[in-house]
């Protein structure tokens, strides 16, 4: 599985942005997709995650009420709209697709991962 995000980008504090990933290869196997991120000086951090079947979903209690993580399979994409963004968010963010049977938030679980996208928030 191939993994291109896209999306980020310079945005005010209290702005909002939509991250794109694709996914190509593999995608008629059943992946759950994470967001993680990684700001300079700092271990890669969980942002959100989405169950194969969407009904399923987990976020990081920082983000939890201010970013959505939704897929659509039509499109092979699962995105992430991040709203009342904050100087904190800044990061570099990654998707990554797993293919276990669980839901999780552990970076080493996820199989596949994708180049990332830079969102800079200013204050």
């Amino acid at each position: 599985v191939q993994l291109q995000a896209s999306g980020g980008g310079l945005v005010q504090a209290g702005g909002s942005l939509r991250l794109s990933c694709l996914a190509s290869g593999r995608t008629s196997s059943r992946y759950d997709m994470g967001w993680f991120r990684q700001a300079p000086g700092k271990e890669r951090e969980f942002v959100a995650a989405i169950s194969w079947s969407g009904g399923n979903t987990l976020y990081a209690d920082s983000v939890k009420g201010r970013f959505t993580i939704s897929r659509d399979y039509a499109k092979n994409t699962v995105y992430l709209r991040m709203n009342s963004l904050k100087p904190e968010d800044s990061a570099v963010y990654y998707c990554a697709a797993d293919g276990g049977m669980v839901l999780t938030r552990i970076p080493k679980a996820f199989d596949y991962w994708g180049r990332g996208t830079q969102v800079t928030v200013s204050s």
